[in-house]
């Protein structure tokens, strides 16, 4: 029986959302309500006495039976417009049981690959907007990507309206909006951290960073799009860092105090966990590549490129990051009064001299880049495991990813992470994706200009992803896809992975760092 879908691949104003058509899904039964629009006028229906919520979850999904197993069927809206957000589009529209995938605001990477139908002019800061969109086209869950919209209680107005939201309420993503919060959590409940200190006065925390030595780390307390921690080699260098959040306010309200804290020796890894607010279920482990120079110098960026799994998290390490970091805090969380659902993105240091794991800093939503990678190999259904996050049952859920490996390298701005440059020209796209075997390209800042060719908008632009047998081939083949890619306002990273394999010299784009 044919299932009613929207034509993935659009992007649309909210007035003029494409036309529903017809997708067909083999071997399945669905009972349908939508996809037409409906009316609603305000978001008020939602909370009306007709519109109960028992009423609310028959009308926004239905269900289907598969093999004889009944599934609830979903049309889904994932909040953000980044290279995270495409790789959660791609996912979910490979879900059998999600019905549509709207992106807001999405990017043109993201419609042009038929991933989602992206609503450019949805504003995500504003929850009535989108709790109207998501009364008028049937959309039973939403999936907020970036911080900033949880922080801002996005999550809490959706649920109020009785609409689904994949992501934690403003109460809970303080884990990720205030460092301090995060570190008091981990003092109140026993969690393994590196020793801090926190100040708004920049005498006192010179002062200690003098008392302290370097290296140290400084960092904004509040969210600062991944630039506001400076990892200090010198007490000068520590001291400007002091001057530059508390002082000239570079990072405004983000910086109003600061978390001076130790610097760790050891290897860097991240661990993403699925909370349903009792129970935790570990995704695959990755690595990133904060730094944005070769050989992990230069400063902090959002993230050059990631690697999945990472073999510096053994079986046995991820066991203890569970039972010492992860449980405990959605077990304190819990007693705390703000459960958390969501992704814990746990951003980890595996430290040199015990070869134990401390928390560095806790993330609420999937990792950018690590979220690409991980979701090409996920073969589960996302929508449906999501589902069980939000309901509470993923003591019931099992993942089941491909095996082999995956590799993400990011292509960013000349200049990123400081100014750079908008609007060059991007070319050879399509040919990159076919450059070689479990190539996928995810778009994180680009649009198309009146010729019709993709421009970078942002400093972080592509995700060039591939997976392998192994993390050799998955390397090898991003790393010819990358090659492939005309775009001369952009650079990249050369030795994604170094830490987890010898590099080799393939191409002049290659260079070599001893391990």
């Amino acid at each position: 029986m044919a299932c009613i879908s929207h034509n993935f691949g659009a992007s649309m104003k909210i007035g003029r959302l494409p036309v529903a058509s017809q997708r067909q899904f083999p071997n399945k039964f669905s009972q349908l309500f939508f996809q037409q629009p409906r009316n609603f006028r305000s978001s008020k229906f939602c909370d009306s006495q007709y519109y109960s919520r028992s009423n609310r979850h028959r009308i926004f999904n239905s269900v289907s039976s598969v093999n004889g197993v009944s599934e609830e069927r979903v049309s889904v809206l994932v909040i953000g417009g980044g290279g995270r957000e495409h790789s959660l589009c791609y996912a979910l529209k490979r879900s059998h049981s999600c019905d549509a995938v709207f992106c807001a605001p999405g990017n043109a990477g993201i419609s042009n690959a038929g991933d989602a139908t992206c609503i450019e002019d949805l504003d995500i800061f504003d929850s009535s907007a989108v709790i109207d969109f998501c009364c008028k086209w049937g959309v039973g869950l939403v999936v907020v990507g970036p911080e900033a919209p949880l922080v801002a209680g996005l999550t809490n107005d959706l649920l109020k309206a009785g609409i689904r939201a994949f992501g934690p309420s403003s109460e809970a993503a303080a884990l990720e909006g205030s460092k301090n919060f995060m570190k008091s959590i981990c003092d109140k409940y026993g969690i393994p951290t590196a020793k801090y200190e926190t100040f708004t006065d920049p005498l006192a925390a010179k002062k200690y960073i003098k008392e302290q030595g370097a290296p140290i780390v400084v960092k904004a307390d509040g969210l600062a799009a991944g630039k506001g921690v400076i990892v200090a080699t010198t007490l000068q260098e520590a001291f400007e860092a002091v001057d530059t959040i508390l002082v000239n306010g570079s990072f405004g309200k983000a910086g109003s105090s600061i978390i001076v804290e130790e610097f760790l020796e050891g290897e860097e890894a991240s661990f993403f966990a699925l909370v349903d607010g009792e129970n935790a279920l570990a995704l695959e482990s990755a690595q990133d590549h904060k730094r944005v120079n070769d050989g992990d110098t230069g400063p902090n960026t959002g993230g050059m490129g990631a690697y999945c799994p990472a073999p510096v998290l053994t079986q046995e390490l991820q066991s203890q990051v569970m039972s010492s970091i992860i449980l405990p805090t959605v077990k304190g969380m819990s007693k705390e009064g703000c459960k958390f659902v969501g992704v814990l993105y746990a951003g980890l240091m595996i430290e040199k001299k015990s070869g134990l794991p401390k928390l560095i800093e806790y993330n609420v939503r999937f990792g950018d880049p690590e979220c690409q990678v991980l979701m090409v190999r996920l073969e589960s259904d996302l929508a449906q495991v999501l589902l069980a996050a939000c309901k509470g049952e993923l003591n019931s859920v099992t993942l089941e990813w491909a095996p082999g490996s995956a590799m993400v390298v990011v292509m960013a701005s000349n200049g990123y992470p400081g100014s750079y440059v908008k609007g060059t020209k991007i070319q050879n796209l399509e040919e990159a994706e076919v450059a070689a075997p479990g190539v996928k390209i995810f778009h994180a800042g680009t649009a198309v200009d009146a010729d019709g060719n993709y421009i970078a908008t942002g400093g972080r632009v592509l995700g060039v992803t591939a997976k392998g047998k192994d993390l050799e081939e998955a390397r090898d083949r991003a790393y010819r896809a990358v090659e492939e890619i005309k775009w001369e306002g952009g650079f990249n990273r050369t030795d994604i992975g170094w830490r987890a394999l010898p590099l080799k010299q393939t191409s002049s784009k290659w260079c070599e760092i001893s391990t």
